[in-house]
């Protein structure tokens, strides 16, 4: 850290290439997040070398120059900018502690931060899928547990906490998770809230309480014909196909094209009536699906209808070994 942030001020004082200078000194923050050095060598470079460092961190997306951005903002008061900033620099390396930064537990930070940045930064923390749930995880995320207590309670906005609620459960954090939710509730019922806490049961294997916050999802928003796909899939797993179907074709009357709806309802009347039309439809259809998980999951249900052919069956399982 030391000699990276040597070099940055050799190239921040002398001449050199504010590029570089950004390099060294994000290199140098990386290496010890906490550290008040490198930031103090940051503002200074900003307070001497502003237009030429305002080319270099305006709309660049390597992770180093959106760590210095992170910074940057909190220094000119954009506190959205920082947050969503160094929420996407922990979604590409969750590793490194970010959040440590001095700034981002700073009350300048904490009470300026909207609730709606904070949550978008929260989100953008699992852009990569990198798995959180772990000591070592929680530990680095430590700060950001305590920015989502802060704001919460400073600004209560369902949407926001339901989105925060989400990296709590990828946290592992699932009775916060829950709590976060009822603060939300406690403000305004949502349909996101009732979807986050179904995700939450799910993560913790009950699939009657998943299923009962799809329900409340559904009531709350009868017209999603996404929830009618949730719900559907959590009674297929439940071994409900009669549900399941039912469930697909109330979709279907809302959002009679959408390809995942139609291949989810073809497989479960597949799987529940044995019907070779259903499977026909769901071989038309199942290469065209995105997920390939998924994809396999209703090829499974509906193989296992009662006397589907054999020829129908063997296609259908064909396509996963395409």
């Amino acid at each position: 850290m030391a000699g990276g942030l040597g070099i940055a001020r050799v190239l921040a004082h002398c001449g050199g290439s504010p590029v570089a200078a950004v390099h060294y000194l994000a290199g140098a923050i990386a290496s010890a997040p906490e550290n008040p050095e490198p930031y103090t060598a940051l503002a200074e470079l900003w307070r001497d070398r502003r237009p030429e460092l305002a080319e270099v961190v305006q709309g660049a997306d390597a992770p180093r120059t959106v760590l210095a951005r992170s910074y940057i903002s909190f220094l000119e008061g954009d506190m959205d900018d920082a947050a969503l900033a160094i929420g996407s620099v922990t979604g590409v390396q969750p590793d490194t502690a970010w959040a440590e930064a001095p700034w981002f537990g700073d009350e300048r930070f904490l009470g300026a931060v909207s609730a709606d940045a904070l949550a978008e930064a929260a989100m953008r923390t699992m852009d990569y899928g990198h798995g959180l749930d772990s000591d070592s995880m929680r530990e680095r995320f430590r700060p950001w547990f305590h920015a989502i207590d802060v704001v919460a309670a400073r600004r209560p906005l369902p949407d926001a906490l339901a989105r925060m609620a989400i990296l709590l459960r990828a946290c592992g954090l699932t009775e916060e998770s829950f709590a976060l939710c009822r603060r939300a509730d406690s403000v305004e019922r949502i349909m996101l809230t009732e979807v986050v806490r179904a995700g939450t049961w799910r993560k913790l294997g009950d699939l009657e309480q998943t299923a009962a916050a799809f329900e409340r999802a559904l009531a709350l928003d009868p017209a999603n014909w996404s929830l009618h796909l949730d719900l559907a899939d959590v009674r297929a797993e439940q071994g409900d196909f009669t549900a399941a179907v039912r469930l697909t074709d109330e979709g279907l009357r809302r959002e009679p094209a959408e390809l995942t709806l139609r291949a989810a309802g073809a497989a479960y009347r597949a799987r529940l009536t044995g019907s070779p039309a259903a499977l026909g439809e769901l071989i038309e259809l199942a290469p065209k699906l995105p997920n390939g998980s998924y994809r396999g999951l209703l090829i499974d249900h509906a193989c296992a209808g009662p006397a589907l052919p054999a020829d129908l069956v063997a296609a259908a399982r064909s396509i996963l070994d395409t």
